[in-house]
């Protein structure tokens, strides 16, 4: 009995929290109704679960939803789903980084990726970008800490990938001759 009120009381913080952060997402278009914020909470409590995690204070779903919120891949139709994703996402790679990495330093780099090299493609992240990522952080790879996760991935990169600049350059001089 008094287990169940204990989280009864931890899950309306987390609720209040949670409903907190549409004061940030409403410049972008997004916001979670009261059954949006359960779902996402509930969805939580699951991804702490499966990866047999145990988590202190708000957790990070408020983290994640501040550092994805202007995210040129998520609108209104699939944040929700988007968010859950990425809940289980960050909790398996915690895991597999063997908690080297701090939440932040996870999240800054999951969000690059998700930008830059994913274009909102949550399986090429968590499939790709995050398993390559966390091979080199068992490893021994530490450089992330200075740059806090930013601009890490490119070192790991095994794909070959088209540049821009050199495409228009070439372009060009396809065109003046």
């Amino acid at each position: 009995m008094n287990q169940d009120w204990i989280v009864l009381l931890q899950q309306q913080s987390q609720l209040g929290k949670v409903m907190e952060t549409n004061q940030k997402t409403a410049p972008y278009g997004l916001f979670l109704s009261e059954q949006d914020a359960e779902l996402l909470i509930e969805e939580h409590h699951h991804a702490l679960q499966e990866q047999k995690r145990v988590e202190f204070g708000g957790g990070i779903t408020p983290k994640i939803i501040y550092e994805f919120c202007d995210s040129d891949f998520i609108d209104q139709n699939n944040y929700v789903d988007t968010i859950i994703k990425l809940q289980e996402i960050f909790y398996l790679y915690k895991n597999e980084m063997q908690d080297e990495i701090t939440d932040d330093e996870l999240l800054h780099f999951m969000k690059e990726q998700f930008e830059k090299v994913c274009f909102g493609d949550l399986e090429y992240l968590e499939g790709t970008c995050l398993n390559i990522f966390a091979q080199a952080i068992r490893a021994g790879y530490r450089g992330y800490k200075s740059s806090e996760g930013r601009g890490e991935y490119f070192q790991f990169d095994e794909v070959l990938r088209w540049d821009y600049e050199l495409y228009q350059e070439t372009l060009r001089e396809l065109c003046w001759r």
